[in-house]
């Protein structure tokens, strides 16, 4: 007797809450064997395919190509065969029971003991758990979600007031974006009439002219949903900019030693050493000399915390949009070890395969927008990060050397910090140490 087997959205890691479907990997009616993918997902970190715990028939799926779900809500399910009594199922070692390998936070084996889903019987009363598991008391509307909670406190919303449209009436974030729209609406409405009262007869007002230009740009151009890796963009460095207090100092360097080193490297026929690798050794040196600046800021403790070890961030353009891969333990790697690490993240990234955890944990971040042609640049600093290296074009130029103006390769090196964490004498002495490792790369050998 077939027992059929509901496969919910897991937690993916890092936080994420929901996930939007980009592509079914099967249909009704398909067979599938225990921790075989059947959905590819988008969250706010990466591409990810979701596989199975379970082996047999999928007998429904859930969300349309393009829908945003919320972990917990119903993927699809499954018709699994019930096992024999030696734990056999029809797909292996006991498919009904499922694998209990797969993504962090799946419950194959038994109920994530930190989050449950909302039962018909419990709307207008979820449990919420405490930060060790134990479910506390009983909250007021039917939320799972620590993001959307934030967004409602923010845009100073009563979540008893907002009728939830996610699974059994989960309140999810359109939900909560959608009542910020409507009382923003209603409150622009308000302060309409009260302009257009102590406006005289026949003379419109300037809040109408307003909604009228405001009403035609509507029907305007393109517009692109903010969500995904973008919208995660975008809300990063927008958080960024409120919170940072940052500052930019850059540098011209000659990078022609740097040039002729890094050609000296890969003539031995072994592993090639990229150029941003090089850079990124740089920065791992540059950073062991200035730790201040491997940090973050605590604003609940009002505590710096400078950080033990460097997992250096660099950005990666892809199809997708931009991204930034981390390297973990980069301190602890040589130029050869980073070229390589670089390399196949790189290629992951552009194929869409990162995980969630390599596209977070950063500690320092390297952008190389120099492959765009340009020279310089302001970075935003990768919140909750405390600075960032810029790296533009390298290009001939005049220079003077050895005391004579000579034709060098010449790159411009931009430096964004957050001054909470250090002074302008510190992320100098930084962005100046790195401009001489670029223009004289023995001064590398003191620090190895």
């Amino acid at each position: 007797m077939a027992v059929v087997k509901e496969f919910t959205l897991p937690d993916l890691g890092e936080g994420l809450t929901e996930a939007q479907v980009v592509r079914w990997l099967v249909a009704v009616g398909d067979v599938v064997s225990v921790d075989q993918p059947v959905v590819e997902v988008e969250t706010a970190k990466a591409m990810v395919e979701v596989p199975c715990p379970y082996g047999g028939v999928v007998t429904a799926r859930f969300g349309e190509e393009g829908t945003e779900l919320p972990v917990g809500a119903p993927l699809l399910t499954v018709a699994v065969g019930e096992p024999e009594p030696g734990g056999k199922g029809p797909d292996g070692p006991d498919a009904s029971r499922g694998s209990g390998n797969v993504l962090v936070g799946y419950g194959t084996q038994a109920p994530a003991a930190r989050r449950r889903r909302v039962r018909p019987g419990d709307r207008g009363a979820a449990e919420t758990a405490g930060p060790d598991g134990v479910s506390g008391a009983p909250a007021s509307v039917a939320v799972i979600s620590p993001l959307v909670r934030r967004l409602a406190r923010e845009r100073g919303l009563d979540l008893r007031r907002i009728r939830g449209t996610g699974p059994e009436g989960l309140i999810i974030r359109a939900d909560v974006e959608q009542a910020a729209q409507a009382a923003h609406a209603a409150h622009a409405a308000q302060a309409s009439h009260a302009a257009a009262a102590a406006v005289p007869r026949g003379a419109a007002s300037p809040a109408v002219r307003t909604a009228r230009t405001s009403g035609r740009r509507k029907t305007d151009g393109l517009r692109v949903p903010l969500r995904g890796m973008r919208g995660a963009a975008a809300e990063k460095l927008s958080r960024s900019r409120r919170e940072i207090p940052d500052a930019t100092c850059w540098v011209d360097a000659d990078a022609t030693e740097l040039l002729t080193a890094r050609k000296a490297m890969n003539v031995s026929g072994g592993a090639k050493v990229s150029l941003l690798a090089l850079l990124a050794r740089i920065c791992t040196a540059a950073l062991a000399k200035y730790p201040e600046l491997n940090a973050t800021v605590d604003t609940e403790a009002h505590e710096i915390v400078r950080l033990p070890g460097v997992h250096l961030g660099f950005a990666a353009q892809t199809d997708r949009g931009l991204v930034v891969p981390v390297v973990k333990d980069a301190h602890a790697r040589n130029a050869v070890e980073l070229s390589v690490e670089m390399a196949r993240l790189t290629e992951a990234a552009r194929a869409g395969k990162l995980s969630p955890a390599e596209l977070t944990g950063g500690t320092f971040t390297l952008n190389n927008y120099g492959v765009f042609g340009v020279d310089g640049s302001t970075p935003i600093i990768n919140h909750p990060e405390a600075a960032m290296l810029g790296v533009g074009r390298i290009a001939p130029k005049p220079w003077v050397h050895g005391g004579e103006l000579a034709v060098r390769h010449v790159v411009q090196l931009s430096f964004t910090f957050d001054h909470r964490v250090c002074d302008g004498g510190t992320a100098g002495g930084f962005l100046r140490y790195v401009a001489d490792c670029v223009e004289q790369p023995a001064v590398l050998l003191r620090s190895l």
